[in-house]
């Protein structure tokens, strides 16, 4: 897996998101194409390097017109990337970061979500923000969003509403809806002020796990920040590798539903969806319901930050009328992912080690299929040439 993740030193915001990607080898002229794709305009795109404390970094800046200011309402930048040509992994996810800044504003305001008006939230930037760190994270070839416990910031913040507290409100309300790590502001930092805006947290909050992951690191950015204070560098890093990890203990969540009258189809499509959210795993369990009717227990194993979006899923999906979730830990071993020469040729395999010695290899089954067809051989054959060809030179 490509992993990112999210080293919140100085917070995060939309901004410095996108400046962490561009500094960790994005270009800024596949971020522009990707942009263009909205019809929107009304902003233009630009970086900058400069430092924060004694850390070299980008800033990308998002300049607006007089249109480019204009208040919109969240549905319409959902519209606006719903009719885009983006990708259909991008429209998924950026759409959804919206859902949740929408629903975040209406648990502030006691309000109907179809209600909300986003004020500062609701001029372009806001959509050049999340749809640039979600495109972005893309074209990096991410699978994996991971991200460290947020910092509160302290003091207070003037806004459209009045002077409010840091965390502002909505900011507050999108962690704690995803149950995400917060922790205080850096030492000596008596007034650190705002450190992770509302777009921020709803980008991380609904792409990242909260958790810092096992990781064979290749690549760090520094995306920064508009202030520079005296205490704390402001930046947001973005680390980036391939998942490994240290054998430990994995803090998980586990959802359950009954479901008895459901098209087989149907549930397969949920089962996918539930991988796409970010789910480890998704089985179904033959089940006896009341009244003597078969049915299907399913099951999913999912890390604790998509837990909303996951219920949500199998509300809106599903006929269930209910949703079980539970607490689940469970052993990690180490894994690695790496590319064996076989008599066959160029095949991937993952590598399961304990205390760092090598203990299994799983080849990976969609390229052993498409050797076993071309060369017109059992695919357990396939297997074990590759397996053999990884225990010759990888040990065992």
């Amino acid at each position: 897996m490509s992993t990112a993740y999210f080293q919140c030193v100085g917070g995060a915001s939309g901004d410095m998101i996108l400046g962490a990607l561009v500094a960790s080898g994005l270009s800024i002229d596949r971020l522009r194409d990707v942009l263009g794709r909205l019809p929107v305009t009304g902003y233009t795109l630009s970086t900058e390097q400069a430092t924060r404390g004694g850390v070299h970094g980008t800033i990308v800046s998002v300049d607006l017109d007089e249109d480019g200011r204009r208040p919109r309402r969240w549905q319409e930048f959902v519209g606006m990337i719903e009719g885009s040509d983006l990708s259909p992994g991008t429209v998924d996810r950026a759409t959804r970061v919206f859902a949740r800044l929408g629903e975040a504003e209406a648990v502030v305001h006691g309000v109907a979500p179809e209600d909300v008006r986003l004020h500062e939230l609701g001029s372009i930037d806001t959509l050049v923000d999340v749809v640039g760190a979600v495109a972005g994270l893309e074209l990096l070839g991410v699978d994996r969003v991971y991200c460290s416990p947020l910092p509160s910031g302290s003091g207070l913040v003037n806004s459209s509403h009045g002077v409010l507290p840091v965390p502002a409100p909505v900011t507050a309300a999108l962690l704690s809806m995803a149950n995400a790590h917060v922790v205080p502001p850096p030492a000596d930092s008596t007034d650190a002020g705002e450190m992770v805006t509302p777009t921020g947290a709803a980008i991380l909050t609904t792409l990242a796990t909260f958790r810092q992951p096992g990781i064979s690191l290749s690549r760090v950015g520094y995306g920064l920040g508009s202030r520079d204070p005296e205490h704390y560098p402001n930046v947001l890093a973005l680390w980036l590798g391939e998942e490994t990890g240290p054998i430990g203990v994995g803090h998980l969540l586990t959802l359950e539903t009954n479901i008895d009258d459901m098209s087989p189809e149907l549930v397969g499509y949920v089962q996918g969806a539930l991988f796409d959210l970010g789910a480890l795993d998704v089985w179904l369990t033959p089940i006896q319901m009341k009244k003597s009717r078969p049915g299907s227990m399913l099951s999913a194993l999912i890390p604790a930050g998509i837990e909303t979006v996951a219920v949500e899923l199998l509300m809106k999906e599903t006929s269930t009328l209910g949703v079980r979730v539970r607490p689940t830990m469970r052993h990690e071993a180490e894994r690695e992912a790496v590319t064996v020469e076989t008599p066959l040729g160029p095949v991937s395999v993952k590598i399961k080690r304990l205390n760092g010695k090598a203990v299994g290899f799983s080849p990976e089954y969609e390229e052993c299929r498409r050797i076993a067809r071309e060369r017109r051989l059992p695919l357990q054959e396939v297997y074990r040439v590759v397996e053999r060809a990884a225990r010759d030179r990888l040990g065992t």
